[in-house]
């Protein structure tokens, strides 16, 4: 249960006063639902009011806070114009200018011969001094209300900032009292405020420096943050070792068969990272391993020979993927490849109804299928192993730790075997998948011919074209991947169907559409046309960015590849250059392209080493974008900057596992203060295990 201390900061963001159920929702959008979500949400600028010229020394474009006297009213004969007050001061006038005004309201707080403190953006417009819609219009004698120094917070459409602003104040006036649960001994050496105060102080910057990741209170927040994550990392890795496991014994017979029948010998980082499962499954503690390998590095058939060892120690293996059309694609490589065994393989996805359904799941009940592949559908209720030893998750960046330990339910000490084809960085690997030991498969195997890549302006889109039409005349296969619109299916949608629509009256019925709507059946149509039938050039969304495999496919298209992340359009790319053939990717972009946008454009050009472009990725976004951590169910770092704060990460790592090591039911002082740290970051997943006793 989440402590009664933390009850005002987890209230709806609507129980904040002025925050109704139109500004909750943009709040919501930007923040997140709760309270708590607005204190994590810090300024990234100020506006600086303490300037106080006289109205003729205020310069263009400044932000000045000017004493006035009120002189006239000057309404508008016709209301689509502005509504003018003339004011001014011993060397000139000054025009506060509005628009849409109704009522009376500005005579009543602009009444004439009054003085007033008026602070806004000045314009020089019409050889007049002016500020159209001033922030704020004080009396002189309330001057104080006016913050010298206010925080700029980012903003949603529809959303203003003096609501942010008074709405993160209420917020900040909820804040309890927390017990400490830093070390005494670190916080004085770091020179760290208790944590109120340093939240209190990121939300009153004195000057830009205040605003930088490395800025005192803005480090105590960031390690707070990746200390609740790597104690809920810390708790779950315990956990699972502490589950029974068992010795899987395998003498590689079944291996061999497959091996000796390979048309290519394994790289060396394939068989290093076979050793390390092998001596994973042999141990009598349970498996928890992640294998990262680029696109194409040969992950599924490390997979594969680990899965076979399982069946020859007289137990059963599953492989689940991410989507229906990743899982058959497996099916279909892993039933080719594993022949010369012996051993049978099955396929159950949501698509499998009826007796067939029935049959599948009487030969897995009774180990009569040695190997299962899937999607989530392997792990539902129904669905019963006759002795899993093995579960190998594909893309494990889409499954979070829960499903992990759903999914080691389904038998007896399974091990785990996680693999992904994003190159994950190290300092992201301590974040989201410190529970897990890590296998890197690094070389590409033989005979991969190199890719290349070109970046062109969309203003040569019909050049770019024309070269589709060679290449196609030259028997390719062809991707075309449409733009990624903002947070928008239905808009990538369109512009796909757009793209698809003119394509296809170019080219006719070689033109195919995929896109993340389309029922997967008609998906599998489309994709199975495009590997071995009549489409030629496939317009798709980012929904073949994982996993499919088309040898023959050499060109990829990529439009408006600038709103595309590094890690994503790696992935992408990593669709084409699969067989023996040259193979081309262009990237198209809109100018003019921002200082990032180019950098991120440049790597790819340069290199196809997805760990550099992984760490590239993370340098030049930030780790919430890297594997899209919204779509994937990873702990989101709200306050955290890994590129910045990566020294702080391994503090953090290293605290967590003494306390554990110290105080493993944090039953402490320092303990009890660190199950509220955990709520607080809702990573109170991690509580029920915490070990009792």
């Amino acid at each position: 249960m989440r402590p009664e201390i933390l009850f005002p900061l987890f209230a709806p963001v609507t129980a904040l006063p002025g925050v109704g159920p139109r500004f909750g929702k943009l709040l919501e959008k930007l923040a997140g639902p709760h309270v708590v979500d607005l204190l994590w949400h810090l300024p990234d600028g100020i506006i600086d009011r303490r300037f106080r010229p006289k109205i003729m020394e205020a310069p263009e474009g400044a932000i000045a806070t000017i004493t006035v006297e009120v002189d006239a009213h000057l309404r508008p004969g016709n209301p689509r114009q502005p509504y003018r007050v003339r004011c001014r001061d011993e060397t000139g006038f000054l025009h506060l200018v509005f628009f849409h005004v109704k009522g009376d309201y500005l005579a009543k707080l602009l009444p004439v011969g009054s003085t007033r403190v008026v602070s806004g953006k000045v314009e020089h417009f019409n050889n007049q001094v002016q500020i159209t819609h001033p922030d704020h219009i004080v009396d002189p004698g309330e001057s104080d209300r006016l913050k010298p120094i206010e925080p700029v917070y980012g903003l949603t459409a529809g959303l203003p900032l003096r609501t942010l602003q008074k709405a993160v104040a209420a917020a900040l006036s909820r804040v309890p009292a927390l017990p400490e649960w830093l070390d005494p001994g670190f916080l004085n050496r770091r020179g760290w405020l208790a944590w109120g105060e340093a939240l209190a102080k990121c939300h009153a910057p004195e000057s830009e420096e205040d605003l930088l990741p490395l800025a005192a209170p803005r480090q105590r927040l960031a390690y707070d943050e990746m200390l609740a994550n790597q104690l809920a990392i810390a708790l779950v890795r315990a956990h699972t070792k502490r589950l029974p496991g068992r010795p899987l014994a395998a003498h590689g017979r079944l291996r061999q068969k497959v091996l000796d029948a390979l048309p290519f010998s394994l790289t060396p980082s394939q068989r290093q990272a076979l050793a390390e499962i092998a001596g994973d499954m042999a141990a009598p503690s349970r498996m928890l391993r992640l294998l990262q390998g680029d696109v194409g590095s040969g992950k599924t058939v490390v997979a594969l020979l680990a899965m076979l060892d399982a069946v020859e120690a007289g137990a059963q293996a599953a492989l689940m993927a991410p989507t229906e059309i990743l899982a058959r694609q497996h099916f279909a490589t892993l039933t080719k490849l594993a022949a010369p065994s012996g051993v049978k393989i099955a396929l159950l996805t949501g698509r499998e109804k009826g007796r067939a359904r029935d049959a599948l799941l009487a030969a897995l009940a009774s180990g009569e299928i040695g190997i299962a592949v899937g999607t989530h559908a392997l792990f539902q209720e129904d669905v019963i192993f006759h002795d899993l030893a093995l579960a190998v998750i594909d893309e494990q960046h889409r499954f979070g730790v829960e499903q992990r330990i759903a999914l080691s339910g389904k038998g007896r000490g399974v091990d785990i075997l996680v693999m992904t084809a994003t190159p994950i960085p190290r300092t992201l690997m301590l974040t989201s998948f410190g529970d897990l030991d890590s296998s890197r498969l690094t070389e590409k195997p033989a005979g991969r011919r190199p890719v290349t890549t070109r970046t062109l302006p969309l203003s040569r889109l019909d050049e770019v074209i024309d070269g589709v039409k060679r290449a196609l005349s030259q028997g390719a296969k062809i991707y075309w991947i449409c733009p990624l619109v903002e947070e928008s299916e239905a808009v990538d949608l369109a512009a796909a169907d757009e793209r698809h629509a003119q394509l296809k009256a170019l080219f006719g019925e070689r033109v195919g559409l995929v896109h993340g709507r389309m029922k997967g059946a008609e998906k599998d149509r489309v994709m199975e046309g495009f590997a071995a039938g009549a489409i030629d050039l496939l317009v798709a969304t980012t929904v073949v960015e994982v996993g499919v495999d088309v040898p023959d496919a050499t060109v990829m298209v990529i439009e408006h590849a600038e709103r595309f992340g590094l890690a994503q359009l790696h992935q992408l790319r990593g669709r084409i250059g699969r067989g023996d053939k040259p193979s081309a990717c262009l990237l198209l972009y809109a100018p003019p392209l921002g200082e990032t946008a180019k950098a991120r454009l440049a790597i790819l050009r340069e290199t196809e080493d997805g760990f550099r472009i992984a760490e590239e990725d993370l340098r030049l976004r930030g780790a919430g974008e890297v594997l899209g951590t919204r779509q994937s169910g990873l702990p989101e770092l709200r306050l955290a900057d890994l590129a910045a704060h990566a020294d702080l990460l391994a503090i953090a790592r290293d605290d967590a596992r003494l306390v554990l090591s110290r105080d493993p039911d944090l039953s402490s002082p320092r303990g009890q203060a660190l199950r509220t740290l955990l709520y607080l970051f809702q990573r109170d997943l991690a509580v029920p295990y915490i070990r009792s006793g």
